[in-house]
């Protein structure tokens, strides 16, 4: 399993939301370029990087930033946060090599399978942010997870991989920045309905014990942000998963 260290990026600094929750947001005192020449020096080939800037303004703000991450990092890099247009995700895809798409695969369905036919399915990231409803039935959210679906997360799935789908990043969004384990049974149920996809756990990774048991469930990847900022897995423990194919 990979592990992928996560920056959210806001007014240039490394920050974390809780829930998505802008209005409660934990600042880091580490620049962001810096820190991913850290986590590259550790041993990590990809980086996930979200332009919370553009996330709240529909257009990326951030991608000068973002290229020199890049360039002084020499990561592959999985960018996300307001492209919401064609320009801006041509623009994004000349400076990373995945993009995230994650409203839109409700909101504009059409755009998103056009896109795969355009792009191909390893240049694309979908995003399915999930709460779970009252009989457990993970529901896509929408709009920085402000706003519920209808549509579910095998939904979501089925509808594109006809298009090429291959990369789904799925967040328990009551999990997220809480550092309160990730929601296991709901990304084991994900790879036995989808075994085809390449998943990305999101939300509530704690420590290498959580990276543990992901990866003995099959899990192909995992995104983390929080634990590794705040030092719950050292470099030694998370050596063996940045390295992993």
């Amino acid at each position: 399993m990979l592990l992928i260290p996560a920056i959210d990026i806001r007014n240039g600094r490394c920050v974390r939301l809780f829930q998505g929750n802008f209005g409660q947001e934990t600042r880091y005192a580490v620049d962001p370029v810096e820190l991913a020449a850290e986590y590259a020096a550790q041993g990590a080939t990809w980086l996930h990087v979200v332009d919370l800037d553009g996330a709240a303004s529909g257009s990326p703000v951030n991608l000068p930033l973002v290229e020199r991450i890049r360039q002084a990092a020499n990561l592959s890099i999985q960018f996300g946060g307001g492209l919401r247009s064609d320009p801006d995700l041509a623009a994004a895809l000349e400076v990373v090599q995945r993009v995230v798409i994650g409203s839109l695969a409700v909101k504009a369905p059409a755009t998103v399978e056009r896109w795969f036919g355009e792009y191909g399915g390893e240049r694309l990231t979908l995003a399915l942010d999930v709460r779970l409803d009252e009989d457990g039935v993970p529901r896509i959210t929408t709009h920085g997870w402000t706003q519920a679906s209808e549509m579910t997360l095998w939904e979501a799935i089925d509808r594109y991989t006809p298009f090429g789908l291959r990369h789904v990043l799925c967040t328990d969004v009551a999990r997220d920045g809480a550092l309160t384990g990730p929601n296991f049974e709901l990304y084991t149920q994900c790879k036995r309905h989808a075994p085809h996809i390449v998943l990305q756990a999101s939300g509530g990774v704690r420590d290498v014990a959580d990276l543990q048991r992901l990866a003995s469930a099959g899990i192909d990847s995992a995104i983390s942000g929080k634990a590794l900022l705040e030092g719950r897995m050292s470099a030694e423990e998370i050596r063996s998963f940045l390295q992993s194919a």
